[in-house]
């Protein structure tokens, strides 16, 4: 049996594009195997967000051809849509592939098996206006299913070189991302994180149909019990959207809305498409749609520019808002963006004094979100056992407010929706104490009970839930 091993840099929606691409080896009759052990194929799936992550790729690709160098090597992802020309230079390397045609890979690889010659299969980007369609029926993680549902971003942030990897916002087709949700629930999955570049731009290119359409149609789909959606900016969250989110009992109490930057000034120089008010007042109205909703976000520190009086201002506004968790990064460079050419660029050591007085004010900011639901009762999806612990009948997962739980309970838990309330609060994590497992899937006698409750109350709190 042919072997194949995947080696995945960057962010999210590469592991999706990761394990979407296996599907296609998985049907041609390969073997998955550990990228460090021999294999017949080699897929570095690439990443070029910073030029760090152009030269990990590089010693990636590298340690695949030392490995096994009669292997075929095949290089996909955003560095290789950008820079195939410096990919192909590496003596070894087969296949390059950028963003898109990874539907066709199993043909170029017979191919090269035949013929031995490298191909360079990058297209331009710029010029393509479908979405590749690729499934993904069946992840790692039981729990939560991952479907893309877009890709590429339209808004030419000046840090940013994304567009230029991913080319410009295309949607998946409605009926096509219904049908993947019906199959994943199906598959035993409850709970879909909506995916993609610029989740919150899907429909911008359609007729009358946006991502709000599109989670109305998905809270349709039965067995459904939880959609969240994996990014959206604040642009994008109007009365419609605000109406879902506050009507559909599917919709997770949680929201990543990346505000990059607390500071108008340097908002305008990254060209976000909003200011420090309207952001905080789609803040606000999301908080009185959804009580309780958690809201994460991304801030890059160290823009350069960023004086000390912008950074305090955007630390006072973060403050302000209370988020349940910042993503802290400090600006890198990145070779060909705007940002990277200009002037008064932030020395090193002052982007990380910076950076870990955001993290503290995250971490402080994150357990005040936690306290507030000390003695709540909340529903669990168990994702594996606690790390560390296994076999100490302690389980993990994250709530619909993306509090990450541990409580105890048994593996047999995972995938089931758990009562649980939460006893203590944590910065990365809560404890909690299993009330009951609501699952019409569990027969009645296995049905997990605590304090004395009985079948009648599980069956009523389920159907109201």
């Amino acid at each position: 049996m042919p072997t194949v091993a995947f080696y995945t840099l960057g962010c999210k929606v590469n592991f999706y594009d990761t394990e979407a691409i296996w599907q296609l080896f998985k049907n041609e009759g390969y073997e998955q195997v550990d990228f460090e052990s021999t294999a017949d194929v080699y897929l570095i799936n690439t990443c070029t967000v910073t030029n760090t992550g152009d030269k990990k790729s590089r010693q990636i690709i590298r340690r695949a051809i030392r490995r096994n160098p009669d292997a075929i090597i095949a290089v996909t992802g955003c560095y290789a849509q950008t820079s195939p020309a410096e990919i192909m230079a590496i003596e070894g390397v087969d296949l390059v592939i950028g963003t898109q045609d990874r539907d066709k890979i199993m043909g170029f690889i017979g191919q090269i098996q035949r013929d031995r010659q490298p191909v360079n299969a990058v297209r331009n980007i710029m010029k393509t206006r479908s979405f590749e369609e690729l499934d993904v029926p069946d992840f790692s993680e039981r729990t939560r299913a991952f479907l893309k549902i877009q890709e590429g971003c339209n808004n030419f942030c000046t840090f940013c070189i994304i567009p230029w990897s991913r080319g410009l916002s295309r949607s998946r087709d409605p009926k096509s991302v219904i049908q993947q949700a019906k199959e994943l629930v199906a598959s035993g999955y409850k709970e879909i994180v909506l995916t993609g570049i610029h989740t919150g731009g899907y429909g911008d290119e359609m007729e009358n149909y946006n991502l709000t359409s599109l989670l109305w149609d998905l809270d349709k789909v039965e067995g459904l019990e939880r959609i969240r959606i994996s990014s959206i900016e604040a642009s994008q969250i109007d009365e419609a959207m605000i109406e879902v989110l506050n009507r559909s009992s599917k919709m997770c109490r949680h929201l990543h809305i990346p505000l990059q930057a607390g500071d108008n000034r340097v908002l305008k120089r990254m060209r976000r498409k909003y200011t420090t008010e309207e952001f905080a007042a789609k803040i606000k109205l999301l908080q009185a749609a959804m009580p309780g909703v958690a809201i994460t976000t991304d801030v890059i520190v160290g823009f350069p520019g960023e004086t000390e009086e912008m950074f305090e201002n955007g630390y006072k506004f973060m403050e302000e808002l209370g988020f349940a968790e910042m993503h802290v990064f400090p600006y890198s460079k990145r070779t060909g963006t705007p940002a990277a050419r200009m002037d008064d660029q932030i020395d090193e050591e002052l982007k990380n004094e910076r950076v870990h007085q955001l993290i503290d004010l995250s971490e402080r900011m994150q357990l005040q979100y936690a306290k507030r639901y000390v003695g709540e009762v909340l529903d669990v999806i168990p994702e594996r056992e606690y790390k560390g612990a296994e076999g100490r009948g302690l389980m993990m997962g994250y709530s619909d407010n993306y509090l990450n739980i541990v409580f105890e309970g048994s593996p047999d838990m995972i995938g089931q929706l758990c009562r649980v309330k939460v006893t203590e609060a944590g910065v990365n994590e809560c404890r909690g104490k299993l009330l009951r497992v609501l699952d019409a899937a569990i027969p009645a006698k296995d049905a997990v009970f605590a304090d004395g409750e009985d079948f009648a109350l599980l069956r009523r709190e389920a159907l109201e839930a």
